[in-house]
């Protein structure tokens, strides 16, 4: 019976160590539900795949050059090891691989899984047109291509396809071959856009060996993923281990070492990349994220403010009569007003004439205290007016997330007993995403000193209440803590009953007095650093 099936994977393919995939720098993005992923313009291209699969012994595979290299011939012994498949394989006819363009300077041979999922077994480096190589691997079932690269640590195969298997008669392995729908990235993602790459890969010296030029390949594949700016800390060492290489090709040190570090600096290159790929979608994700936010936000405000200037409008109109006949008055008014103040102008000028000289004296002896004092004095004001504007910033900012109000003690936001649960000091989903955005404002105010308090209403007895009102301020530090805020920063107290905002005598009162108080304070918002406070251990989660 013949068992043929098409796998039509999605163009999504996940890299298996980092859980993402390559992408072209100008491709669009999208996000999936919990794992980012990254969309890429592939082609697509079949071939078969063989199920080794409970098969002893060993077997063979013939690979024949594709379209691209029709002198390409070879073949491939596939044998069976325990937990594993031993891969020899030997093509000729092979042609170097910079003739596709000068970013391509090796070939690799991958394992296509019946999924479509790639997986790299290794450099096929070629001896005047020949090659022989030999891999391992633990898949069952698969086919095998070879494709041309820049470099021999890829993790998604090019479009260049020059060889794939040909099932023979008398492969063993699953009667009928299957046929293998696989993702390929297109020619010219690896071309330069900046520098030629003759200088930057081959630079003057073309008898450098492979492995350094596929080190500097790679090198300027991973910048153009922008890896100095986001993987910044693996690119510097794949710099580094390609400065190395360098030097030891200067110093004629061998081609060993040099081909130790240069593959050294391949490999940090690719995962630098890999790296800058997937951080630089998180950022995508989150400008996203902020710019929904700041949309929903723009658009309430625009909705109330509709609202305001429609009821500012029907005040306008029932007082337009009183400010017309309001204006009229004022008019006149400013007329006797500028007509006695030209005459108390003239007496003035007189006066001053007359006290010019007496002044004059006294204000060149005095200037130099004046103008100190002033500059003093300007210098205090500004500094009262930016913390009072850092106050007022920040204390706009809390009010967007939890109530916040300005007291002697600092700015005080409450958390109401509806974000723990009953009786309990867990954070509900809810008071978690506050806390979160409370961390990131005070985030932005390192000088800042904050004091977690707890209370409670007047049900259930002191020391319940007492220790309920700790756990919960614990709850609320310890969540800030992992938010980034530096515990250091942090004070927390439990007052139970002791201070409550309403009566305790209605369901209403107390509710309002089961709260957490965030008391935000520091010099930098012109409230002194109180006194200290009692610290309250970090309880175990219920």
């Amino acid at each position: 019976m013949r068992h043929e099936m098409i796998f039509l994977p999605s163009i999504l393919l996940l890299l298996s160590s980092l859980n993402v995939v390559r992408v072209a720098q100008q491709d669009q993005v999208e996000p999936m539900e919990k794992t980012p992923v990254f969309r890429a313009n592939v082609v697509s291209r079949t071939t078969k795949a063989v199920d080794y699969r409970h098969r002893g012994g060993s077997t063979r595979v013939d690979l024949r050059g594709t379209e691209l290299m029709p002198q390409a011939a070879g073949e491939a012994k596939v044998e069976s090891k325990t937990g594993r498949l031993e891969i020899d394989a030997k093509l000729s006819g092979m042609e170097p691989a910079n003739k596709f363009g000068l970013e391509y300077l090796t070939y690799v041979l991958w394992a296509i899984t019946p999924e479509g999922r790639a997986n790299n077994l290794g450099e096929v480096v070629l001896d005047n047109g020949k090659s022989e190589m030999h891999a391992t691997t633990d898949l069952q079932a698969f086919g095998l291509i070879v494709t041309a690269e820049p470099y021999f640590a890829v993790t998604q195969p090019s479009d260049l396809v020059v060889a794939e298997n040909i099932v023979r008669r008398d492969t063993k392995g699953r009667e009928e071959a299957i046929n293998v729908k696989y993702e390929l990235l297109p020619k010219g993602l690896y071309a330069s856009q900046v520098e030629p790459l003759r200088d930057v890969v081959y630079g003057i010296d073309s008898k450098a060996p492979l492995d350094l030029f596929e080190a500097r390949n790679a090198i300027r594949i991973a910048r153009a993923a922008k890896a100095d700016q986001y993987a910044s800390s693996s690119f510097a060492k794949a710099e580094a281990d390609l400065k190395q290489a360098e030097d030891y090709y200067r110093r004629k040190q061998g081609r060993t070492p040099i081909g130790t570090v240069a593959r050294e600096a391949i490999q940090t290159a690719e995962e630098a990349r890999v790296m800058s790929l997937k951080r630089q979608e998180e950022e995508r994700i989150a400008n996203e994220r902020e710019a929904a936010a700041a949309r929903e936000a723009q658009a309430k405000a625009d909705a109330e403010a509709q609202a305001q200037r429609r009821v500012q409008a029907e005040t306008e109109r029932a007082s337009a009569e009183q400010a017309k006949a309001e204006a009229e008055r004022a008019r006149q008014e400013s007329d006797l007003a500028a007509q006695k103040a030209a005459q108390e102008k003239q007496e003035a000028q007189a006066a001053q004439a007359a006290a010019l000289a007496q002044q004059q004296a006294l204000q060149a002896e005095n200037e130099k205290a004046r103008s100190q004092a002033e500059e003093s004095e300007r210098g205090r004001q500004k500094a009262e007016s930016e913390k009072a504007e850092m106050r007022a910033r920040l204390l706009q900012q809390l009010n967007a997330v939890l109530v916040t109000r300005d007291t002697a003690r600092g700015l005080i936001a409450t958390m109401p007993d509806v974000l723990f649960e009953t009786n309990q000091y867990a954070l509900r989903p809810a008071a978690r995403e506050s806390l979160a955005k409370v961390a990131g404002i005070l985030l932005a105010y390192p000088d800042l000193r904050l004091e977690v308090d707890g209370h409670t209403d007047s049900v259930g007895s002191d020391a319940y209440n007492q220790q309920l009102s700790e756990k919960r301020a614990a709850s609320v530090r310890d969540y800030l803590a992992q938010q980034r805020i530096p515990i250091a920063s942090v004070t927390v107290q439990g007052f139970g009953k002791t201070q409550p905002v309403a009566s305790n005598a209605t369901a209403s009162g107390r509710q309002q007095n089961r709260r957490v108080e965030l008391v935000v304070s520091g010099e930098v918002i012109g409230t002194k650093i109180g006194g200290t406070s009692s610290t309250v251990p970090t309880p175990p989660q219920p």
